[in-house]
């Protein structure tokens, strides 16, 4: 009870931050898995650069403290009371949220997922941050690329109910048979549940019950950047390599000290510019289907998929020869 009521007023006061800005036509409000995550902090600066763009448009930026299904719905029902025109949705649960997303449509609120998917029957589409195959391929690239053909890995990934790691972990066991990948053998998968020192501990408990270890793949900005600090804590640096999905800020200091080879990521100020203005889009539209292509300013048009879903462009690769450069970016 005493978090709930925690989440509650967080919520809240979220909320009644916005209450003094300036009236706008539109207001779009983007949900990410929780606070204090530099990658949908870049998301919010993109979502603001397409607002402003747009013109007219406030963007209402609050999550959880802490990533939970719980403390998302706490905040989509304060969204539903203020009447927001549309919300934007990184799910922490594909399922648990659709019973307070049913209940936002059915007040009229456009609802989108983006990174991390809502099931359908809880949005009117979803933006993938990359193909889901795509995004599994290129971390098991980066494995091979750190140790070669043959070792065991591990998965360090962020809670059992998140959408996006999901897919991915389960597109990696398929492709793991094949050819390319068929000598590396993935010994376990670890849950951070989206906290740092939580991923921090499982890192540690990997290392001590898997002494060939060789890579922990960390599909997670979070749970790369503590993986990393724990292989150096323990001073295994070049004895096992993290590698991932990250933002180049966090992770140039690892690159360079060498506990990461390589990790890749897509732009996630390109992801909540995108996210905003399809939420803009499915505002100005009755509804959408299968075919349509809707508009999103610097990034193009993207085209909705027969199950109502689109995605940004495949991750981008960084290493030691361009890692400094895109940390002073994001």
């Amino acid at each position: 009870m005493k978090l709930k009521h925690l989440l509650s007023m967080a919520a809240i006061a979220g909320l009644m931050a916005t209450s003094a800005a300036m009236a706008a036509d539109v207001r779009i409000a983007m949900v990410p898995k929780s606070l204090g995550n530099a990658f949908f902090e870049a998301a919010r600066d993109g979502g603001n650069e397409a607002a402003k763009e747009i013109g007219g448009v406030e963007l209402i930026f609050n999550a959880p403290a802490v990533v939970t299904a719980e403390g998302q719905i706490e905040v989509i029902n304060a969204l539903i009371a203020q009447r927001v025109d549309a919300i934007a949705i990184s799910s922490n649960d594909p399922d648990a949220l659709v019973p307070v997303a049913k209940k936002a449509m059915k007040r009229g609120i456009k609802v989108l997922s983006f990174d991390s998917a809502i099931a359908p029957e809880g949005r009117m589409l979803h933006m993938h941050p990359a193909t889901a195959a795509g995004a599994a391929k290129a971390q098991l690239e980066m494995a091979v690329d750190a140790i070669g053909p043959e070792g065991e890995i591990a998965i360090l990934s962020e809670t059992p109910q998140s959408t996006n790691q999901n897919e991915w972990i389960e597109e990696m066991k398929k492709l793991l048979p094949s050819d390319e990948f068929s000598k590396l053998k993935l010994v376990d998968v670890a849950y951070g549940m989206g906290q740092s020192d939580k991923s921090y501990r499982e890192t540690i408990a990997l290392l001590r019950r898997y002494p060939d270890l060789k890579v922990i793949i960390a599909p997670s900005t979070v749970a790369i950047s503590a993986a990393a600090k724990a292989v150096e804590d323990q001073d295994m640096v070049g004895k096992v390599y993290v590698t991932g999905l990250g933002l180049p800020s966090e992770l140039a200091g690892y690159v360079h000290t060498g506990s990461i080879k390589s990790f890749a990521i897509w732009n996630p100020i390109d992801l909540g510019y995108s996210a905003t203005y399809l939420a803009y889009d499915l505002i100005q539209k009755e509804e959408v289907q299968a075919g349509d292509e809707l508009e999103a300013g610097r990034m193009g048009s993207f085209k909705l998929d027969d199950k109502l879903e689109t995605s940004l462009p495949q991750p981008f690769v960084y290493d030691a020869s361009n890692v400094d450069k895109y940390s002073k970016i994001f």
